[in-house]
């Protein structure tokens, strides 16, 4: 059978299979009205993200995300100055103007999809990098060193 491949506009996904997936799941954890509010939370985090991330661990994440989110992550410039996992909430919630209590809900809602993606071993390596106060963010305990 033939079929004609220009499907109407109506019918075609604007965005590939595993990003909505990816949005359905942050969608699904986060408890959003709807898709494109959880696109905005991934589109946020995912920016806040790109500007903490470095090195092989910003590389290797890019590959392990859709397309479409691997391209917000690596669109960002990495700050000169880390942030400890608090000042990122905090930074996201003053760019939006968002409260501290809805953007740190986003922010796990949208590391728990990346955590799905990364996989625990390269979560673990990211972990590694950043400064403290992220683990928590990606639903992980905060160990320390005892004094």
């Amino acid at each position: 059978m033939i079929t004609d491949v220009r499907a109407p506009l109506e019918h075609q996904q604007p965005y590939g299979t595993e990003y909505e997936q990816m949005l359905e799941k942050v969608r699904y954890e986060g408890a959003y009205p709807t898709r494109e509010k959880a696109e905005e939370a991934v589109r946020l985090v995912l920016a806040g993200l790109g500007r903490q991330l470095t090195g092989d661990e910003r590389v290797d994440l890019a590959a392990q995300l859709p397309l479409e989110a691997a391209r917000v992550l690596t669109a960002q410039i990495p700050d000169t100055q880390p942030l400890t996992g608090w000042a990122f909430v905090k930074d996201l919630a003053a760019r939006t103007g968002a409260s501290l209590a809805t953007t740190r809900w986003d922010t796990g809602s949208v590391f728990s999809a990346v955590a799905a993606c990364a996989g625990p071993d390269l979560i673990t390596r990211i972990l590694h990098q950043l400064p403290s106060g992220y683990a928590l963010l990606f639903g992980r305990a905060e160990l320390t060193p005892a004094a």
